[in-house]
């Protein structure tokens, strides 16, 4: 197991084995948006836990980062070669996926979308976040911050996936409900490492500028970055977890963030792969929920369960 984990890395497949005690149990194929930022670990923890206690067996596999389209594609296709029963999964393109994914339609092999949704109906059912009703509470909460006046911009993660088109249209279209506030600039970071350089250019463009929304992991943690290597004042509003984001609003970087339930996501995906292999119906979007947290509410039992390291 160990050589099998350590080869994978060093391929940059970032693929774990789940065992179960049985080895003829039936065989999933969950495969993520990446592996770079934590939310991912979370949610294959879930998927993980899930499987055990359905007696299935699991791969959890992604491209290193979530910039690598094609690398899905190519895990996409070798997966199912190894003819999994069910197939869960997060889709980096909403419509690039489309010829891959028909191969497990045409195939009889039901196919659960989580986190990130396809502009297509083969999936039974969508585990997700309502991104849109997310980034809209975001918006809220930016506008309260900044005294519902003033200039703002966004950071999206890309312009390509379910959740980045989400997160900018709730951000946006709840923006342009304050009519003292206005968006002024919207950039896409579409690789974690540039993120920190597109809010540096937006600071330097709109120097009066009073907040920013960050729509993603990597997304919030580049507005962390620039804004401590800048000085900046501007009020960020972040979205997901993980140590480094939760420590940017424990100092005051950021004024808060939206959280998933990425845990929740992944059991999501594996038990509504076993329910729908048992002929049940689901509901074709399954809404795992959000909350908005801060430095002062963290601690509380509900929004803690679904934070992350």
């Amino acid at each position: 197991m160990k050589k099998l984990i350590a080869a994978a890395a060093l391929l940059g497949a970032a693929m774990a084995l789940t065992a179960t005690a049985h080895a003829d149990a039936p065989y999933y194929a969950i495969i993520a948006k990446g592996f770079d930022h934590q939310f991912w670990q979370a949610v294959k923890k879930g998927a993980e836990d899930q499987a055990k206690a359905d007696g299935v067996t699991i791969t959890f596999e992604g491209p290193k980062t979530e910039a690598e389209i094609d690398k899905q594609i190519d895990i996409l296709n070798a997966d199912f070669a190894k003819k999994p029963v069910g197939l869960g999964f997060a889709a980096l393109d909403t419509k690039a996926e489309t010829k891959a994914l028909q191969q497990y339609a045409d195939a009889k092999i039901p196919i659960v979308a989580f986190d990130s949704g396809v502009a297509n109906d083969l999936p039974v059912t969508t585990c997700t976040t309502d991104n849109v009703a997310a980034a809209a509470e975001a918006a809220k909460q930016l506008a309260k911050a900044i005294g519902d006046e003033g200039e703002v911009a966004d950071e999206i993660h890309d312009q390509t996936s379910a959740t980045g088109l989400g997160r900018r249209k709730g951000f946006e279209e709840e923006i342009a409900k304050h009519p003292k506030i206005k968006l002024v600039d919207t950039k896409f970071a579409n690789a974690d490492a540039k993120a920190a350089d597109d809010i540096k250019a937006i600071l330097t463009a709109h120097p009066n500028l009073k907040g920013i929304f960050a729509s993603n992991e990597g997304a919030a943690n580049g507005l962390a970055i620039a804004k401590k290597e800048t000085g900046s004042k501007v009020i960020g509003i972040g979205f997901d977890s993980g140590k480094k984001q939760k420590d940017a609003i424990m100092s005051g970087l950021l004024a808060g963030s939206i959280t998933q339930n990425p845990v929740g996501i992944g059991q999501c995906a594996v038990s509504s792969l076993t329910k729908a292999l048992k002929g049940e119906k689901l509901e074709k979007v399954i809404d795992t929920g959000f909350y908005y947290y801060t430095k002062d509410n963290m601690s509380d039992p509900k929004i803690a369960a679904v934070l992350y390291d």
